[in-house]
C-alpha cells in the first residue's frame, strides 16, 4: 500500500467517527438539547427519559468524537457543545434529512394536520412587528435555556409556570411563543394554553439557533427563506 492510500484511509476512519457517534437517534437528541445550553447530566437525563446511565454513555461516545466537553462544577458534571460549529452542522442535517426523506416530511404534516390552527409566524415578519411593538416574543423553554442565549426581545416564562403567569401577558398585544425550534412541541403546548384564556396566539417554528442563521443572512444580504405570515 502507498503512502497516499494509507493517508487517505486514515483520514476517512477519522470522518467515521463523526458519522458513528451520530448513528445513534438518542445522541441526536442530547445534541439538540445540548444546543439549546449546558446541562448537567442529571438534567439530560430527566429531559430526554434516559437513565442517568445510557446518558453518561452516550456522552462518553459524544466526546470521543469531539462534539461534546465538559466541566466540573462542585458534584456536578456540566456538559456542552464543543463548538457552535456542532449547532451549525445539526441544523444543516436537519435541513438535508427534511428534504430527502418523506418519512420526516409525512411527521411533519401530521404534526400541522393535528395543529392546523395554529399558524406559525415568519421570523421576517416577527422581526418586522417586533420593531413596531405590535407582537410580544414569548420563550418558553427552561429558564437556564433562556439565560444561555435567546432571540432578543424575548420574556421567558418556562411552559410549566405560563398558566399561573398567564395574567400578567397583555391581551393588546398577539403573544409568539417560542421553543427549541421546529422539533419541539412545547411552543405548540403555550399557544393552546394562551387561547384557552382568550389570547391572540401564534407560534414560531424556528428557535435561537433558527434566528441566529437568519440574522447572519439578514447582514450579509442574503435573501431569506421565511416567506410564510401570519393570516
Amino acid at each position: 500500500m502507498n503512502m497516499n492510500r494509507a493517508w487517505k484511509e486514515r483520514l476517512y476512519q477519522e470522518f467515521a467517527r463523526v458519522g458513528k457517534s451520530l448513528s445513534s437517534p438518542k445522541r441526536l437528541e442530547i445534541l439538540d438539547l445540548l444546543s439549546q445550553g449546558p446541562k448537567s447530566v442529571e438534567l439530560l437525563s430527566k429531559s430526554s427519559g434516559m437513565s442517568v446511565a445510557n446518558v453518561s454513555q452516550h456522552l462518553q461516545t459524544l466526546y470521543e468524537a469531539k462534539l461534546v466537553r465538559f466541566t466540573k462544577k462542585g458534584t456536578f458534571v456540566i456538559y456542552q457543545l464543543a463548538d457552535p460549529a456542532v449547532a451549525e452542522f445539526m441544523l444543516s442535517l436537519y435541513s438535508f434529512s427534511e428534504k430527502k426523506l418523506v418519512e420526516i416530511q409525512s411527521i411533519r404534516s401530521e404534526i400541522t394536520n393535528n395543529y392546523e390552527d395554529m399558524q406559525p409566524v415568519s421570523l421576517e415578519v416577527l422581526m418586522d412587528r417586533m420593531e413596531k411593538g405590535e407582537v410580544l416574543l414569548l420563550d418558553v423553554r427552561p429558564r437556564e435555556e433562556y439565560d444561555a442565549d435567546h432571540i432578543p426581545g424575548a420574556i421567558s416564562i418556562p411552559i410549566e409556570e405560563l398558566e399561573s403567569q398567564i395574567s400578567e401577558l397583555p391581551y393588546s398585544l398577539d403573544i409568539v411563543a417560542y421553543c427549541r425550534g421546529p422539533y419541539c412541541f412545547m411552543s405548540f403546548q403555550a399557544v393552546e394554553i394562551l387561547k384557552t384564556k382568550g389570547l391572540h396566539a401564534f407560534r414560531l417554528d424556528e428557535g435561537v439557533l433558527e434566528w441566529r442563521q437568519f440574522t447572519e443572512r439578514r447582514s450579509f444580504g442574503c435573501p431569506d427563506n421565511y416567506s410564510q405570515e401570519t393570516q
